[in-house]
């Protein structure tokens, strides 16, 4: 009973909440409940249709791209474009997370393979693995779904006109192609290769990064401290713990890369852009939690604790799974997002020729966390206490 007296049992219970409280905000409030909406996905319809020999046109992919441009259930934002060609442009250029291609004889190959049992013309889907695996198979899974929705009622309605064209008997070989009326196909573009965590990979080589740069941060931090102590001068001091910390994060990302490669087999088209992609991201790590550490001191590692934490859980997911909340209050400005970007970029999208903003705000974000680290060696120095009289008082850094 007197443990239960003690004001620390109690203020255990309530930094237990607290902590409780902080980090499952941090790793289930931005992804729980989660879901697509208005994923951006390209639309080719360039079905010419086709005369019937009743009279009339059939337009099957109309028919089909009104259907699924007007179901509000869909999670989808369709763009709708004039050629296949186009739709792989925009996914190449990172603009869609997938794309459906009606092609030009779908309405004609429909008709013949009703009077003749030929083969069905081939609808194509196409998904974005690179741009995101999760959305990606969204993509594959929902289309699919709706394009055998869309050949079981396309089903009836050849049934029907190839009974009324054969005086009601259809031919065995007809009616069995009938019932799967529409093949399609499923290609991934810019796909993300063996051993890449599903595409997760650029997610998980920038948390790995995070807690490495921390590391080297941290220990050249300390190794600052006992230099300054020791008479050093400030300005050469942090001077020399931004290029050490360059140099060795360089080592350090160059060894990951290495690792993931050759130890766990990740396929990597271009090792040594992937590398300096990861460099990029490890020294912005690095800058960023050496200037935090400079002028906050040891109270920065509660921030960069929470800040890995309460980012792990948006790295790998779209933004258009994201709540509002999130994508505004987190995925709009975590320095990890940008890192797992611009790897992504480098490893799906061909190399340093592929990478974008999120390559320009790591660059602009490194120059301005280096002056914070740099600047950080003109804070005034504290006075240690006098040991004893006419003893002159000792400078020592903060």
């Amino acid at each position: 009973m007197e443990l239960l007296k003690q004001k620390m049992s109690w203020g255990g219970i309530a930094i237990v909440l607290v902590v409780l409280i902080v980090f499952g905000a941090a790793m289930m409030g931005s992804v729980l409940g989660s879901k697509p909406k208005d994923l951006p996905v390209a639309l080719v319809q360039a079905d010419q249709g086709a005369s019937l020999p009743t009279g009339g046109t059939l337009e099957v992919g109309k028919m089909i791209a009104e259907k699924l441009t007007s179901n509000p259930a869909l999670p989808f934002k369709w763009e709708v474009v004039d050629s296949a060609e186009a739709a792989e442009e925009g996914l190449r250029n990172r603009e869609y997370y997938g794309a459906l291609v009606l092609p030009a004889d779908l309405s004609r190959g429909l008709l013949t393979l009703a009077s003749t049992g030929s083969e069905p013309p081939t609808v194509r889907i196409l998904a974005n693995d690179g741009l995101n695996a999760q959305a990606a198979t969204v993509v594959k899974q929902v289309l699919g779904q709706g394009m055998s929705m869309a050949g079981s009622e396309l089903s009836k309605q050849l049934l029907e006109l190839a009974g009324q064209a054969a005086g009601g008997q259809v031919p065995v070989a007809a009616a069995q192609a009938l019932l799967a009326p529409v093949q399609v196909q499923e290609a991934s573009v810019n796909p993300v290769g063996a051993n890449n965590a599903n595409g997760n990979a650029p997610g998980l080589l920038t948390q790995i990064m995070w807690v490495g740069s921390l590391v080297i941060a941290m220990t050249l931090f300390l190794a600052n401290q006992k230099a300054l102590a020791s008479g050093g001068r400030s300005w050469s001091v942090k001077a020399v713990q931004a290029a050490a910390g360059l140099a060795i994060a360089g080592l350090a990302s160059g060894f990951l890369v290495w690792m993931a490669s050759s130890w766990y087999g990740m396929e990597l088209e271009q090792t040594v852009d992937v590398w300096l992609a990861l460099w990029l991201a490890a020294s912005t790590f690095f800058l960023l939690q050496s200037s935090l550490l400079n002028w906050l001191g040891l109270p920065a590692m509660a921030i960069l604790v929470l800040l890995m934490f309460f980012s792990m859980p948006v790295l790998n997911m779209a933004p258009e799974f994201l709540s509002r909340t999130t994508q505004d209050w987190i995925y709009s400005w975590t320095p990890l997002r940008f890192a797992a970007g611009a790897l992504r970029e480098t490893m799906y999208f061909g190399g340093l020729d592929g990478v974008g903003s999120d390559a320009v705000v790591l660059w602009s974000a490194s120059a301005g966390f280096l002056a914070l680290l740099l600047v950080s060696g003109a804070k005034k120095a504290k006075s240690a206490p006098v040991s004893g009289k006419g003893t002159a008082p000792a400078a020592v850094a903060e």
